[in-house]
This record gives structure tokens, C-alpha cells and sequence, in this order.
């Protein structure tokens, strides 16, 4: 019985090793070399095939790429509002006589405004008539036309204002209006801000808040060099000047009757809300 067993295992081991090689016929795990040769020339064409035709299909669909546009733009049609200085939940909390409790909300405000300076203005980009969009089709590289910071009036945080009223209790926030390429608003587009309570005084810089066209179209960051979207400034004095003041805001766009500023799916479309509070 033993000596079957060893005689079987002998044999199967025997099997096993003509398997991987037979030497009588040359062949190597049951194929003889020519064989193993034409089945990798095989796939080595199959899979050369593939990685061409993928590759041409790329090449194809980048051609109908343009680097500077998204090719697909449908998604959003209205641009959204937000503010500066940024502050979680959008609530903005402070006392005018503790310059700490503060600083961080002027720092943000003056790096902000940095690319809006006079001088930066001046240098790199042009003077551009009001009232009209400045449209440069056909051209690669693309001019922007001045904003100056100067135009923030007290909300520049210029000399003699680098808190930006918040040392005052009378707080600048800055409403930006969100990028989206080839947009050319309609009518007089500008923000309004409005308060749940009277209990607030609110001025706009530039005046009444307006967003000039020449600021538009804009055509993208690669093409559109040195571009700075407009904004608007808002000054906040409470109208009780001792104590705790809280005021609730919302800012919208209107004025153009293609910039939304209502969607229940979209909080921020066309508008935004934030609370202030200021303690003395």
C-alpha cells in the first residue's frame, strides 16, 4: 500500500515538472514557444489597439476644449452675493472699544482691498467708459478696467479710516458679487441692503450701491488679467448708539432682470444675509 502511494506521488510529481517543461517537445506550461509567441504578439497588439483608440478619442475631445471656458456653463446662470470680512455663520460680533475684539475683521478688509489699491489700479489696468460692457472679442489677452479702492469712500480703510468704522460702531461690510464667465448683467444692476428693524442707518459706496456694465463680460482667469469684479460698500450705524446694537441683514442684487436673487434652493443666489452685532 505504502509503495503504490510513493509510486502515485512519484508519477504526479513526474506530471507536474513535463508540465512546466517537456523536453521531448520543447513546450513550456503545455505550449511550445512559437505558440507562446503568437499569443503575446496578440495582445500586444489588442492592448496597442485599445491605448490608440483612447487615445485619439482624448486627443479628439480636447479639441473642443477651449483652456480659458468651461465648455459646459448651464449650471449656474445668476452669480451669488457674499461678503467681506468673512466670519463663520456670517455673523459678524464686536465692541467698538476693544480693538481685538476687531482687528481681525480689518485685517481681512485691508488684504481684501490690497489688488484694489489707486496705484496697482493704475498700473495695470484701464480707464473704461461707464455705462458700457467692455467687450474685447478675438483678443487673447484680455484688459480690466479700474475700480479704484479710493471710490469705497470711509470704507476703504484709507487714512484716517483703517478700522473701517468699526472703532466707531459704525462697521463696513464689503458685498462682492460672485464671477461667472461671459455674464452681462441687464438694465442698472446694484446691491440693496435692507434691515428686519429701523433701527439702522445705511450708506453704499460707490453711490446707491450701483455695479457698473463696463466691469463686464468677463472671460475667464487665464485670459482676463488683472481683473477685479466691482464692489459695493456698505456702512452700518445703529441708529441706538449705547448698549448692544444687533442688526440683521439682507443684501440682494436688483435692478437686472437677469440676475435672480429668489431661490429656496440657493440661499445665496443674488443675495445674502448677515448679522451684525455691536456692543460697546
Amino acid at each position: 500500500m505504502a509503495k503504490e502511494e510513493s509510486k502515485n506521488g512519484e508519477q504526479s510529481s513526474s506530471e507536474w515538472k513535463q508540465f512546466i517543461y517537456n523536453p521531448r517537445s520543447g513546450e513550456i506550461l503545455g505550449r511550445t514557444a512559437s505558440s507562446w509567441a503568437l499569443i503575446l504578439l496578440f495582445y500586444l497588439v489588442f492592448y496597442g489597439f485599445l491605448a490608440g483608440l483612447f487615445t485619439l478619442t482624448m486627443w479628439v475631445m480636447l479639441q473642443t476644449l477651449d483652456d480659458s471656458v468651461p465648455k459646459y456653463r448651464d449650471r449656474v446662470s445668476s452669480p451669488g452675493l457674499m461678503i467681506s470680512p468673512k466670519s463663520p455663520g456670517l455673523e459678524l460680533t464686536f465692541s467698538k472699544s476693544d480693538k481685538s475684539s476687531y482687528e481681525a475683521y480689518t485685517k481681512v478688509l485691508h488684504s481684501f482691498l490690497g489688488p484694489y489699491n489707486d496705484s496697482l489700479q493704475a498700473a495695470n489696468n484701464v480707464a473704461c467708459t461707464q455705462g458700457h460692457y467692455f467687450e474685447q472679442e478675438g483678443v487673447e489677452e484680455r484688459k480690466s478696467c479700474q475700480f479704484n479702492r479710493s471710490s469705497l469712500g470711509p470704507c476703504a480703510g484709507l487714512e484716517g479710516n483703517e478700522y473701517f468704522g468699526y472703532n466707531e460702531g459704525s462697521p463696513c461690510v464689503i458685498v462682492k458679487m460672485n464671477r461667472i464667465i461671459g455674464l452681462k448683467p441687464l438694465g442698472n444692476p446694484k446691491i440693496n441692503c435692507t434691515s428686519k428693524a429701523e433701527n439702522v442707518s445705511l450708506q453704499y459706496y460707490p453711490d446707491y450701491g450701483m455695479i457698473d456694465l463696463m466691469y463686464y463680460p468677463y472671460y475667464g482667469k487665464k485670459t482676463h488679467l488683472n481683473y477685479v469684479q466691482p464692489l459695493v460698500a456698505v456702512k452700518i450705524t445703529p441708529l441706538n448708539t449705547t448698549g448692544t446694537s444687533e442688526v440683521v441683514l439682507e443684501c440682494k442684487l436688483q435692478g437686472s432682470p437677469n440676475l435672480k436673487n429668489e431661490d429656496d434652493r440657493d440661499k445665496f443666489l443674488g443675495r445674502v444675509n448677515f448679522r451684525v452685532q455691536i456692543r460697546d
